[in-house]
């Protein structure tokens, strides 16, 4: 039975600081749930955590791929149930980080990622189909045929899209399953939560100080690197690909960042709030941000972790 600590919540709630400091007091290594900060040089725009925020705690599926390459909710399970099992052997309960749904219950559902051979006739017809209309037409199509699934996937993300859907028709192994739960380990679902204006004004204040430390550079460099690749259409990422293509300013780039983060911290909490076995600390209950870990802390310990 593999033990491990799931740590989430909406994009800049504080799990960073969170999970550094539980992990510290645990004694134990940090396993990344983020489906961004898995790529290497993709460090500003998906917030990741910087050596001194680490603190000395080890962090591990962050810098991984590089952002050309395809990474699978399957490849995470896989590799996170490892790490979870080496942490075991060593006497360590992993605290699991991060925002990304399907990462977090490929841990907490028993998701059966059944491998279904690729048709490239259909793949090819909703290729084409993305090129004729676009990519949110093709998401609206998957909407209406699988809203579940349509909930934690980006409507910019095509590559998956067209999977899903190629799938879906081909009447191929389910890639998930939502309604069961992982009851073979043992494990914690904690969440961070905060008022929504609360959120929203943190969101606004963090891509101002993401363009500040240099996110147009970052993009920048990425893009002339690599092009028009899936990792880019990331929000943070694909507004200012639009501004280097001269489709929008740069004032008006940010202003979507901003807007769309916003949206994504939104989806992040309707999909979260649906697991019941979630356990909810409100960062702004307290005076100051230690005191929840505080709480958290007792939690952990009465749950016997």
């Amino acid at each position: 039975m593999r033990r491990f600590i799931i740590l989430t919540g909406p994009t800049a709630s504080g799990k960073t600081k969170v999970s550094v400091e539980v992990a510290k007091q645990l004694g134990t290594r940090i396993i990344s749930a983020d489906s961004m900060q898995i790529y290497k040089g993709m460090d500003i725009g998906t917030a990741k955590v910087t050596e001194e925020e680490m603190q000395g705690i080890k962090h591990e599926m962050i810098d991984i791929v590089n952002p050309d390459m395809a990474y699978s909710a399957a490849e995470f399970q896989k590799q996170a149930f490892s790490l979870i099992e080496k942490a075991n052997k060593n006497g360590e309960i992993p605290v699991v980080a991060g925002g990304t749904g399907l990462y977090i219950n490929s841990l907490v559902y028993n998701l059966d990622f059944g491998v279904t051979p690729n048709n490239d006739t259909i793949r090819q017809k909703y290729t084409q189909l993305a090129d004729d209309k676009s990519t949110e037409y093709l998401y609206n199509i998957l909407e209406k045929k699988d809203p579940e699934y349509a909930k934690i996937i980006a409507r910019t993300d095509k590559r998956r899209i067209i999977r899903r859907l190629e799938i879906i028709e081909t009447k191929g192994e389910s890639a998930y399953e939502f309604r069961q739960s992982n009851t073979d380990d043992d494990y914690l679902m904690i969440g961070l939560t905060l008022p929504r204006d609360i959120l929203y004004k943190r969101i606004n204040a963090r891509v101002d100080d993401m363009i500040q430390m240099g996110l147009v550079d970052e993009a920048r460099r990425v893009y002339d690197a690599y092009g028009d690749i899936n990792a880019l259409k990331a929000i943070g990422y694909k507004e200012l690909i639009a501004y280097f293509k001269g489709e929008t300013g740069l004032d008006e780039a940010v202003s979507l960042v901003k807007r769309n983060t916003r949206r994504f911290a939104k989806r992040q909490m309707t999909w979260f709030r649906r697991d019941k076995r979630i356990v909810w600390f409100d960062v702004c209950t307290h005076p100051c941000i230690e005191d929840t870990i505080n709480d958290i802390m007792l939690y952990i310990k009465r749950k016997g972790f």
